[in-house]
């Protein structure tokens, strides 16, 4: 049994005659009535009933013929979901970053994918690597925005730029005035973590490895304060609870509502992340994720290389 054979017997049935229905066919009438012939032995029943005059379904042809009308329906549908999957930006496009990128991005290079991609919808999420991992994985997401270092089996990675750190304290602190401030000048300070789970939180251990060993008897002991985002590590100093180190995006990227508060770099090579695309290697929408990174790249903040 074959698509064309049942577009055969639809026609039949429709034309009630096999001149007409070969004709509309584009066929010989003698392979019209050939097919139709196999297609009956193959089944085992008589789909019409024939005369000089005319040709009708038999009460099983009809049942035949009304199942087959719906097989050639769903078998347009494929290609019509063919025809979209050739142009790559008309689907939706699902996105997840980690909290620590995603409020400060998402807001800056959405308006400008909308305008290089105006048919593709974007479906955003905020989540833990590990989380956006397992969804990557499984489908639910199609491309991920992460901090790196970042390995999965079968999963590409592209950067997108390198992101360096600062500090994060009030004005009337005594080094709110210096145009660098190294690790080692802030060890003494109540550094305000984020929480477990935050891959920025490694980062920053990273840089000053001595958080995660507790403070020495000649430091001022820090208090175990943690948050939950960057905007709550934010707010917490403000009000004097400590001082802390964010991403550079997290600074110039979103509105800030404490005037008592300013900014210095962090003078150490590894006071930086690279933030990077993630997708799928099987992931067939390649254009769509060219013009994902086109649009991050094009509007992303002053310095970040």
């Amino acid at each position: 049994m074959t698509l064309t054979e049942l577009r055969y017997i639809v026609t039949l049935a429709q034309e009630q005659h096999f001149g007409q229905a070969a004709q509309r066919c584009n066929i010989s009438q003698p392979t019209l009535s050939i097919a139709v012939k196999k297609l009956e032995q193959e089944l085992g029943v008589e789909l019409f009933e024939r005369s000089k005059s005319r040709v009708s379904p038999t009460p099983t042809g009809e049942r035949v013929v009304a199942q087959a009308q719906k097989v050639l329906e769903e078998a347009g549908r494929i290609y019509d979901i063919a025809a979209a999957g050739r142009d790559q930006l008309s689907g939706p496009l699902a996105v997840g970053a980690i909290f620590t990128i995603g409020p400060y991005l998402f807001p800056r290079f959405i308006p400008h994918l909308r305008h290089l991609a105006p048919h593709m919808p974007l479906v955003v999420e905020e989540s833990y690597t590990a989380v956006l991992r397992r969804r990557l994985r499984n489908g639910d997401l199609d491309v991920i925005i992460v901090a790196l270092p970042f390995t999965e089996p079968d999963v590409v990675t592209q950067p997108l730029y390198v992101e360096p750190f600062v500090v994060l304290l009030r004005e009337d602190h005594p080094l709110a005035g210096r145009s660098a401030i190294r690790p080692e000048e802030i060890e003494g300070e109540n550094i305000l973590l984020l929480g477990e789970g935050h891959c920025f939180r490694d980062h920053v251990l990273e840089v000053m490895p001595s958080l995660a060993r507790g403070p020495r008897d000649d430091q001022r002991i820090r208090t175990d304060t943690e948050g939950s985002s960057l905007e709550t590590m934010r707010h917490m100093v403000a009000t004097g609870l400590g001082i802390t180190i964010l991403p550079l995006s997290a600074v110039l990227g979103t509105h800030q509502p404490h005037d008592n508060l300013v900014s210095v770099p962090l003078a150490s090579p590894a006071a930086r992340r690279t933030v990077a695309l993630a997708w799928r290697a099987s992931f067939p929408r390649h254009k769509a994720v060219d013009v994902l990174r086109r649009a991050i790249l094009e509007t992303r903040l002053p310095g970040l290389e």
